[in-house]
């Protein structure tokens, strides 16, 4: 049974947190921001509130609360100060823009993610995947999250850019990691030292973000000058209602955007599944014998994905365990009601996927890995914003159909040859930076 927001409590009634307590709740979500959020839902219920001065920050866990937010009212809030230091890297790219600016970009994007281009990219993912495979021998050991990463590099790159990165997938894929640990390190320390300041990750970071942006500008000069069927040539030729079309900055930012989202979501989701299954070998024979009837030898394509019914249930249970967008922040940019509470201009909403995914309100055994509780439309069921690993409302990740035909594709390829071990005496830690990762990788051995 689930409740509704009229039956949440009253804002005066909702748990404050305030003064010197709501600044060492700041540090404690900075230090371990998982156990700051899960603490929260379990001590406070759906709604508390950290005042720190005129500023208030409203954690909501509930999906109620939570879709007024990206739903109903998502025109009242922009993205926070977390989201907006990605600047220097995205620029005003669709993550980052509001608006205006984000109307007219997500209009002129989508068509690069038509069913029709999607169907184009499934064959790139075949094709990268096939290479990938070819080199994996069982009794081997390899690190999984590396060789996602790797692979969903050389994906997104040759769907958006029509380019082989196999010889720089290893470059490129370390130029975005240390963007995203930058961020996660700044995070950690509040946000009190600058871009600027020569730290160790700073350099690195700034390295990688010249690396990328010579990569990029390079690749969009050719294209203006001799075209492919990819997905930065499509961008090249949409145009707006107004007859006008993305200017050259606004290619590199939303390119830029598409390369650092592109890979990472898919990769962290792969890494984590794969993990899940050497975990519950019992689920890994049931995925093994959907691949084997369904592929049958033969190489897949876009038309397999509805017979990948298992596959596509084993992705959604591990996104619902280990959603690669584990939180999503916000600030109001004008006073509104959410729910019972009223929210000043400036005021920040915390909402976290890896609380709402494992509420006992909405799963049963929440912590178990069970992908049969996906099927009879499960789904269509919940009430929304209880499960959105990609975000929710008019802003929802417009590449959901290309992640989620990406990860069945690679995950039934895979499934269909090799079995998974882990390295036995490893520590798996959460780095919950952009998107939740492990901070070591995760060692397997093929079987």
């Amino acid at each position: 049974m689930t409740a509704n927001a009229s039956q949440l409590p009253l804002h005066d009634e909702a748990h404050r947190i305030s003064g010197l307590a709501a600044l060492r709740e700041l540090f404690t979500f900075a230090r371990n921001p998982i156990e700051f959020v899960t603490k929260s839902a379990q001590e406070y219920g759906d709604t508390a509130i950290l005042s720190l001065g005129s500023i208030e920050i409203f954690l909501f866990h509930h999906p109620d609360l939570i879709a007024e937010v990206l739903n109903t009212q998502y025109q009242s809030f922009i993205k926070d100060v977390s989201y907006r230091s990605l600047s220097k890297v995205l620029g005003n790219g669709l993550v980052l823009s509001d608006g205006e600016l984000w109307r007219r970009h997500r209009q002129l994007m989508t068509p690069a993610f038509s069913q029709e281009r999607i169907s184009a990219y499934a064959s790139i993912v075949v094709e990268e995947t096939s290479h990938l495979l070819k080199h994996w021998k069982k009794g081997g050991i390899l690190d999984i999250y590396q060789e996602m990463r790797q692979l969903t590099v050389k994906v997104i790159a040759k769907a958006l850019f029509g380019i082989d990165v196999t010889q720089t997938a290893l470059e490129i894929g370390d130029a975005l990691e240390a963007i995203s640990l930058q961020i996660y390190h700044r995070a950690q320390t509040n946000f009190l030292l600058p871009d600027w300041m020569p730290t160790k990750s700073n350099l690195r970071a700034n390295r990688a973000i010249q690396y990328l942006n010579k990569i990029v500008i390079s690749i969009i000069e050719q294209r203006y000058q001799s075209p492919k069927d990819d997905l930065l040539s499509t961008l090249l030729s949409v145009k707006d209602e107004d007859g006008n079309q993305l200017s050259f900055e606004e290619l590199r930012d939303e390119v830029m955007t598409l390369l650092l989202a592109g890979h990472d979501t898919t990769a962290n989701a792969l890494t984590w599944t794969i993990m899940l299954l050497a975990q519950h070998p019992t689920v890994a024979n049931q995925l093994r014998k959907e691949t084997q009837t369904e592929l049958d030898g033969k190489i897949p394509n876009i038309t397999f994905l509805p017979r990948l019914a298992y596959s596509q249930k084993v992705i959604r249970e591990s996104m619902r365990l280990y959603s690669p967008a584990w939180i999503l922040t916000r600030e109001a940019i004008q006073d509104c009601q959410i729910g019972p509470y009223r929210l000043k201009k400036g005021a920040g909403v915390v909402v976290s996927q890896w609380v709402v995914h494992r509420d006992p309100r909405f799963f049963e055994e929440p912590e178990k890995f069970l992908p049969e509780r996906w099927q009879d439309n499960f789904e269509q069921k919940l009430p929304r914003c209880t499960y959105f690993p990609f975000g929710a409302g008019p802003r929802v990740c417009i590449g959901k159909a290309f992640s989620m035909m990406e990860a069945t594709l690679i995950l039934a390829m895979i499934a269909n040859q090799f079995h998974f071990k882990l390295v036995p005496d490893q520590s798996i830690e959460l780095l919950p930076s952009i998107t939740l990762r492990p901070k070591q990788g995760i060692k397997m051995i093929l079987d």
